[in-house]
């Protein structure tokens, strides 16, 4: 499975969920589907989640995740990122070249009026459980790499900053700090 069969299962999942805004759901369908394909399939289509949680550990999203949740640490990163995986491609490839652009969204002024976190743990299990599902066996321990890049420097700073994070992400930050 390459990353263009990836997104294209991920929307299947999406036109299949009841609320297509419940990444949960999505994450449950896009399983479910998954677990239909030949297991070698299966394995790819881990490495290309890995690959697009790769792609998107950037501080300017993470810092934008820390606005939208409250508080972000390594692990509440990694399932906004799976919630944002979720939204589909174009979300996904929008956010990640502009994570102001999050204030836009219906779902995050949704979240922000009703305090609700944005994440998906689920998201990152897709691969790992349909194996499971298919196979009755689990993934093999070696069915995928992550590569993290560096961080930005130029983002180490303290996300608690108000005054910081309004000046790089004014639209969250008009969102969600005020």
């Amino acid at each position: 499975m390459d990353t263009q069969r990836f997104w294209q299962l991920i929307e299947a999942a999406r036109n299949q969920a009841p609320d297509p805004n419940d990444a949960e759901e999505v994450a449950d369908r896009a399983t479910s589907l998954l677990a239909t394909h030949p297991a070698e399939e299966i394995v790819a289509a881990a490495q290309v989640l890995w690959n697009l949680m790769a792609d998107s550990y950037t501080n300017p999203l993470w810092a934008a995740a820390y606005v939208v949740n409250g508080g972000c640490s390594d692990d509440g990163f990694d399932y906004f990122r799976g919630w944002l995986i979720a939204q589909g491609r174009e979300v996904f490839e929008r956010i990640a070249a502009d994570p102001d652009a999050l204030a836009d969204m219906p779902a995050v002024r949704a979240a922000a009026a009703d305090g609700i976190d944005l994440n998906c743990e689920e998201m990152l299990t897709i691969a790992w459980n349909a194996h499971i599902t298919a196979t009755g066996k689990r993934l093999p321990d070696d069915a995928f790499t992550i590569r993290y890049p560096n961080l930005d420097l130029a983002w180490d700073f303290n996300f608690d900053d108000q005054d910081e994070m309004s000046r790089r992400l004014p639209r969250l930050a008009a969102l969600h700090l005020e």
